[in-house]
């Protein structure tokens, strides 16, 4: 099987179920937005960070391609058989930052990204996050998404800011506080 195919050159593609649709559809710009999301958290995934993390990540890359294929489905044309996510997918997200929370410090200013590089990684994953969930809110307006792929998303972003904070703490890197020039 070739990886081209040829269909997309006139740029159309088309949605799980055969719709053919621009590809600067808004639904397009939802999954491919998960998807670069996706690849960051595999970059995070792929630094010398606890094995725990990682697993972590790696149940969320999962997830994450859930929520594109979920995405990438014309909700009124596609019989094909979409995994789904479940509650217990957005409770893990909770209980990993509630755990993470537990050791971190109280959080008393606003941060600015940075402090070493995976911690930055975290926060460009946690933008693109905001993004696709931006995304997914504008196209549940027009058009029928489950609502746990906004909630999912919505935790994801949370999340990753905690980690960020975790990963800087467990490298003993100060957090970047930003201190407002009055």
């Amino acid at each position: 099987m070739k990886i081209y195919t040829k269909t997309g050159d006139k740029g159309l593609t088309s949605l799980i179920g055969g719709t053919r649709v621009p590809k600067f559809h808004l639904r397009i710009e939802c999954y491919g937005t998960v998807d670069e999301l996706n690849s960051y958290v595999g970059l995070i995934m792929c630094q010398d960070i606890d094995s725990h993390h990682q697993k972590t990540l790696k149940e969320i890359q999962d997830r994450l391609f859930t929520v594109g294929a979920s995405l990438a489905a014309d909700p009124e044309k596609s019989r094909m058989k979409i995994p789904d996510l479940h509650e217990s997918d957005i409770s893990l997200l909770e209980e990993e930052m509630d755990r993470m929370n537990e050791i971190l410090p109280e959080l008393k200013h606003f941060l600015l990204p940075g402090g070493n590089t995976v911690v930055s990684y975290c926060h460009v994953a946690r933008c693109i996050c905001r993004r696709a969930e931006r995304l997914t809110v504008h196209l549940a307006a027009e058009s029928f998404v489950d609502e746990k792929m906004t909630i999912y998303l919505n935790r994801l972003s949370d999340y990753l800011f905690v980690l960020a904070r975790k990963l800087n703490f467990d490298a003993g890197t100060e957090e970047n506080i930003w201190l407002p020039r009055l």
